[in-house]
């Protein structure tokens, strides 16, 4: 039997599915993905040319981070000169998350080495929450590839348009700096009230409250910092305590 044929619950062979299905299938699946990520490429686009950089700025992170609350930040950080070790730091600990998509993404079914390699680069948190959604037996290479491709074209696009309004307008738009902060600001809130994570919330509270008082200058990369290794220890502890529940 062909490796990409399916069995029903009744033992009835299922046809496989052909590679175009699959491919028309991952765009689908991206247009949810892409009514966020299109305007929120037009935002960065905006943002580049309101703080001074050259239009190409926006094209050029898109394709080297494609990482859109990352880019947000260095193109901020780029236009003030931040030090490259602050740089540096806001690189690890915006994106050390995509170190435990890893664990769960399905890599694994893209066998071609280069497509492989473009796999984890396109790893965006929408098409890991989008393919997280469907069924393993719904999962292929060509439906994730095509799923990537079409969320990097959002982006790159919306970059792009953004930039050309940001040339057409008259004047800048005012708080648009600020609109990074409050995206977060929004996903916290609907994370918090879908799962009612108040530990989190008090271990984001305290690490910003100790990361004011230890370094003013760089509370942010502090605050993460500390956030991360205390979320790390409450995962230490949760499972110690799951281990000791299951062999009791």
């Amino acid at each position: 039997m062909p490796e990409s044929a399916q069995l029903t619950a009744c033992g009835a062979i299922v046809a496989p599915v052909g590679r175009r299905a699959k491919v028309l299938a991952g765009i689908t699946d991206s247009f949810s993905a892409g009514l966020g990520i299109f305007p929120f490429g037009i935002a960065l686009g905006l943002l580049v040319m309101q703080l001074g950089l050259p239009w190409w700025v926006a094209p050029a992170l898109s394709l080297s981070a494609f990482a859109g609350s990352l880019e947000l930040l260095l193109v901020g950080m780029i236009a003030t000169v931040e030090p490259l070790a602050a740089v540096a730091i806001t690189v690890f600990v915006v994106n050390f998350r995509h170190v435990f998509y890893a664990f769960s993404f399905p890599r694994h079914l893209v066998r071609n080495r280069f497509a492989r390699l473009y796999a984890t680069y396109a790893m965006i948190d929408e098409v890991y929450a989008v393919n997280a959604a469907l069924p393993k037996s719904h999962q292929s290479a060509a439906r994730i590839l095509a799923m990537q491709v079409a969320c990097e074209i959002y982006w790159v696009g919306g970059g792009l348009v953004g930039v050309l309004i940001a040339s057409l307008l008259l004047g800048p738009i005012k708080g648009l700096e600020f609109a990074l902060c409050t995206l977060f600001t929004v996903l916290a809130l609907d994370a918090f009230r879908s799962r009612r994570q108040i530990p989190s919330v008090m271990l984001a509270g305290a690490s910003i409250a100790i990361a004011l008082v230890v370094a003013p200058g760089v509370a942010l990369f502090v605050a993460m910092l500390i956030f991360v290794g205390l979320l790390l220890v409450r995962y230490a502890i949760d499972r110690h305590h799951t281990g000791r529940s299951e062999s009791a």
